[in-house]
């Protein structure tokens, strides 16, 4: 059993995670965005879930609005952005099935643990 509470500092970063899941948190400005239209996980699913804020997920060209208690789940392979469309920070929990990044943020290569 793992346990960890919450900070949302700034940015990206990885809380901890398995061989079969991670959970990271994830905290974007006001006009900031995390991705880019082309940007996609090989590998993993993120199950993106929003805790404070409100945003636009760009996910295979199409936008859907994020706001609080808002859950997506973006299937891996979908090319995807978040952006912050809010005056204030946008605030979320993701899930990767299986894990997508290294401890420090990097991107893992698709299939490795």
């Amino acid at each position: 059993m793992r346990r960890k509470t919450l900070r949302f500092g700034k940015g990206f970063n990885v809380l901890f995670g398995t061989k079969r899941s991670q959970a990271a948190q994830m905290v974007i400005g006001p006009g900031k965005a995390e991705g880019d239209p082309e940007n996609r996980h090989a590998g993993a699913d993120q199950w993106l879930f929003v805790v404070s804020g409100t945003g636009i997920a760009t996910v295979n060209h199409r936008r859907y609005p994020l706001r609080p208690m808002t859950l997506l789940l973006i299937e891996h392979g979908d090319r995807h952005e978040i952006r912050n469309s809010g005056k204030t920070l946008l605030r979320t929990l993701n899930v990767y099935v299986p894990p997508a990044y290294t401890k420090s943020g990097d991107t893992l290569p698709r299939g490795r643990r």
